[in-house]
């Protein structure tokens, strides 16, 4: 995503990220990859990730009658409400999500979620977890927690155990929202249901569970590493330059533009350079230091971004 040419950003990733699924491809594969799927370390990935999940289920969540968003929780709410086998339901429910991967995505990502999805009944259906606390505020964060985790683990498998984000990006095409948009919706409906059935009480305490599994996610795909686009603007930019390249050995993209047009002094401006380098959270403040330094008088700012590939980068230590 970032190289030293002048002016030039490259996003090479279709990029589908929220609380059920965080997906990257480059593109779409007309051929299975049997190589990716029977690679021992996604298979392991996505065993841990489906078992994580089943104790949050089975241990939290379903006992308590407490939701998570997504097919997930409609799964628990379909069961609690009907009292259908919830391993029929998850397989069930996922048949549609699994046909627009296959058909979207690819094959080699509809194969790798079937068997998570397959794991994931499995595990509902013949392991019994006797509840393991009914205090409600530990089953919200605990459950939370163990559902986010085992979730994230399987997308950084490469498959994924819930369809509601899928069913947003094409029902997105079609509607004109946004797929957060669509997601929101899905889960107030979720939630306002379980509030009427369950109590408003229970309600309020599953969307801490989703909250907290939202977290858990974002924090196993994208780690606490998550990147970050800093953008400096300075007199001093040779220097500046000089330190993100050659003493922390960063790559730069640099574009040319203005600055001035402060209020009382609008006429007046100044050519100027935009410094854009790609760190890590954990990187902000150190680099931010080093270039007030520098120059006392330097503008930064900082944007979160989602994804980035190519040039000069950080390898984080999940990376693949």
């Amino acid at each position: 995503m970032e190289d030293s040419t002048k002016g030039t950003v490259t996003n090479k990733y279709v990029f589908v990220k929220n609380k059920n699924t965080a997906m990257s491809y480059k593109h779409k594969t007309d051929k299975v990859d049997w190589k990716m799927v029977t690679s021992p370390k996604n298979i392991l990935l996505i065993f841990i990730g489906t078992s994580l999940a089943v104790l949050a289920m089975k241990g939290f969540m379903i006992p308590n009658k407490f939701l998570d968003g997504g097919i997930t929780g409609i799964s628990i709410l379909l069961h609690e409400i009907f009292h259908i086998n919830i391993s029929f339901l998850v397989i069930i429910l996922n048949v549609f999500f699994i046909y627009w991967g296959y058909k979207r995505i690819g094959k080699t990502f509809a194969v790798q979620t079937t068997v998570a999805v397959i794991l994931l009944s499995v595990g509902l259906l013949f392991i019994n977890i006797n509840p393991i606390t009914h205090d409600k505020l530990l089953i919200a964060i605990f459950g939370g927690i163990l559902m986010g985790t085992g979730v994230g683990l399987v997308i950084r498998g490469g498959a994924v155990i819930d369809g509601a984000e899928v069913i947003a990006v094409f029902t997105g095409r079609k509607t004109g929202f946004s797929n957060s948009e669509i997601v929101l919706l899905i889960n107030v409906i979720i939630f306002g249901v379980a509030g009427f059935q369950f109590g408003i009480e229970t309600a309020m305490y599953s969307i801490i569970t989703y909250f907290t599994a939202t977290r858990a996610i974002n924090y196993v795909v994208d780690g606490i590493e998550e990147f970050t686009a800093m953008n400096i603007v300075s007199c001093k930019q040779e220097e500046i330059k000089n330190f993100l390249v050659n003493d922390l050995g960063k790559g730069i993209t640099v574009y040319k533009g203005e600055r001035g047009y402060l209020p009382g002094s609008y006429d007046i401006s100044t050519d100027c350079e935009i410094i854009v380098t790609i760190i890590t959270r954990l990187e902000i403040k150190q680099i931010q230091d080093a270039v007030l330094n520098i120059d006392p008088k330097a503008f930064m700012y900082v944007q979160s971004i989602k994804e980035a590939s190519g040039g000069i980068l950080k390898h984080k230590a999940h990376a693949k």
